[in-house]
């Protein structure tokens, strides 16, 4: 690695850790000058500390703060194993601390951005916004489904799962980069010390390796729907140009489909980006946030 490759903030984060529900969850802090943080929700294997690049582009005055999903980045893994909903119980205890009284926004990707869409159904009180990052939900399932998905789970809980292994920092970046070409050298050895350490001679990841476990419970898209129409707050969806996810949700799971269900919405198209927004395309994607936001907090500044 050189000195040319090592991606430099601009915004000095800060490392917080704090229990949730039991857990020690880790926190990215961006301090400014917002009584109000915005909430960064990661996406699956990803760490809140890669919204860097988002962070930096952003006006320096926003308050951030990117907390460390369970079994993700530095936060701890729990002993029982990984339930989706629990995402939603550890993001409502995380906005009942940092927040008690006043709604806060969400900016989700991924994962991330599902959580956020969810929550901001079943607590809607709580949201004064939504960003959602390629947050397309999981296509629909059938019942006859639920067996070899059952069979899949059984045969997974009787060895222990693992992640793939790269010998290096700069061999992991290298791999990164060959998923996601328009990732910068510097950001993707930035993502490569955030998401794995070394260990033994190689390197292992910041999560927990339960993760790749099949969820043996079907993905009820119809309950999701019914979630997503309890949403009060402004929706700003942000989709990648050249994403797969989107070209794989179709028909009643397509974007006009989600459009229908979220009485305000807003859908911004981020050119020349795959799945990986906040990591490809961090100054579009600010651009895109700081608009809609400006709009939904001040019309009028929004129109001079």
């Amino acid at each position: 690695m050189t000195a040319n490759t090592i991606y430099r903030p601009r915004r000095t984060p800060e490392d917080e850790v704090c229990e949730v529900r039991g857990l020690a969850i880790h926190l990215t802090r961006w301090t400014g000058a917002d009584a109000r943080p915005w909430l960064l929700l990661h996406g699956w294997m990803d760490a809140g500390s890669t919204f860097q690049f988002l962070a930096d582009a952003l006006p320096p005055g926003r308050s951030l703060i990117a907390p460390d999903w369970r079994g993700f980045g530095a936060s701890a893994w729990p002993e029982d194993g990984y339930w989706f909903p629990d995402y939603y119980a550890d993001l409502d205890a995380l906005i009942d601390r940092l927040s008690p009284q006043a709604p806060l926004t969400l900016i989700g990707h991924s994962m991330g951005a599902n959580i956020a869409m969810m929550y901001a159904g079943l607590r809607p009180q709580r949201v004064h916004a939504v960003v959602s990052i390629e947050g397309f939900g999981l296509p629909r399932t059938r019942p006859e489904q639920a067996p070899d998905r059952l069979r899949t789970w059984l045969d997974e809980v009787r060895q222990a799962p693992a992640f793939a292994r790269f010998p290096s920092q700069v061999a992991f970046a290298q791999y990164l980069r060959k998923r996601s070409p328009r990732l910068p050298a510097d950001r993707a050895e930035f993502i490569a010390h955030a998401w794995a350490v070394a260990d033994d001679g190689g390197l292992r990841m910041r999560a927990d390796p339960r993760h790749k476990r099949v969820n043996p419970i079907l993905y009820r898209r119809e309950e999701a729907e019914a979630c997503w129409r309890e949403i009060k707050a402004p929706l700003l969806f942000v989709a990648a140009a050249d994403s797969d996810h989107t070209r794989r949700f179709t028909g009643d799971a397509s974007l006009d489909a989600i459009r229908a269900l979220v009485p305000r919405f807003t859908l911004v198209t981020v050119a020349d980006a795959g799945h990986m927004v906040h990591h490809e395309q961090p100054e579009a994607l600010a651009a895109a946030i700081e608009s809609f936001m400006t709009a939904l907090d001040d019309p009028a500044a929004a129109q001079r």
